[in-house]
């Protein structure tokens, strides 16, 4: 299953390439770095098949560019903070070039990563945001935990919140790795599935040290994409 889902990288004709859905020039919609102007390269294809996915169309469709391609599109548009999303941005050799070429020309670089791959060889200026899966995810047996025990100052963890038994199994990660004495911890709601208030309550009502968030990206132009 996983070879058929990561077809597409395999029929690369240059591997030292990138395969690249699209690069554009938002908002940043999440994470402590939310508001801010972002340019974002989002690549090709992702080993997981997630209930919430909302890039499905980055599954399959891209185009290969050399880091050269790629680096000289992120300068023109003049925006200092970069982030590299998919998809599963790891799951190319690549990209982990491409971040610390990134980082040397002085770029502050956020990684949002599903958490199913190791981020042992990402560069430790990157700001990573570690997307944990819940069971609502369909796909919580593909974490890695091991990642715990890599995250550096700046990382951050996010939690996608389907419903109360997502709620308690993050919280439950939340104190039995220590993860908010560690890095930030973010708590979002799934769009369709759990309703933001009530997710807003049960932090307060717990008194969890974590970051509530939405994806502002959505409240600004609906789910679509390029933005």
């Amino acid at each position: 299953m996983t070879a058929l889902r990561t077809m597409p990288l395999k029929n690369m004709r240059d591997k030292s390439a990138l395969l690249v859905h699209e690069i554009f020039l938002s908002i940043q919609g999440e994470s402590s770095f939310a508001g801010l102007p972002c340019v974002f390269v989002r690549t090709t294809a992702c080993h997981l098949r997630c209930s919430y996915c909302d890039t499905e169309h980055a599954f399959y469709a891209g185009s290969e560019m050399t880091l050269e391609e790629i680096t000289d599109k992120v300068k023109n548009f003049g925006i200092p903070l970069v982030e590299i999303t998919g998809g599963e941005p790891l799951l190319q050799k690549s990209t982990f070039t491409l971040m610390q070429t990134l980082c040397d020309l002085g770029f502050m670089v956020l990684l949002e990563t599903s958490g199913g791959v190791s981020i042992d060889k990402v560069d430790r200026r990157v700001h990573v945001i570690l997307d944990v899966k819940t069971p609502g995810s369909g796909e919580h047996e593909r974490n890695v935990w091991s990642n715990f025990e890599l995250i550096w100052p700046g990382c951050e963890i996010k939690f996608v919140i389907c419903d109360r038994e997502d709620y308690l199994f993050a919280k439950n990660i939340l104190q039995k790795f220590d993860l908010a004495m560690r890095c930030h911890v973010l708590f979002s709601h799934e769009a369709k599935t759990m309703n933001a208030t009530k997710l807003a309550e049960w932090i307060i009502e717990d008194r969890l040290p974590v970051r509530f968030q939405t994806q502002l990206h959505k409240f600004l132009w609906g789910d679509k994409t390029g933005v």
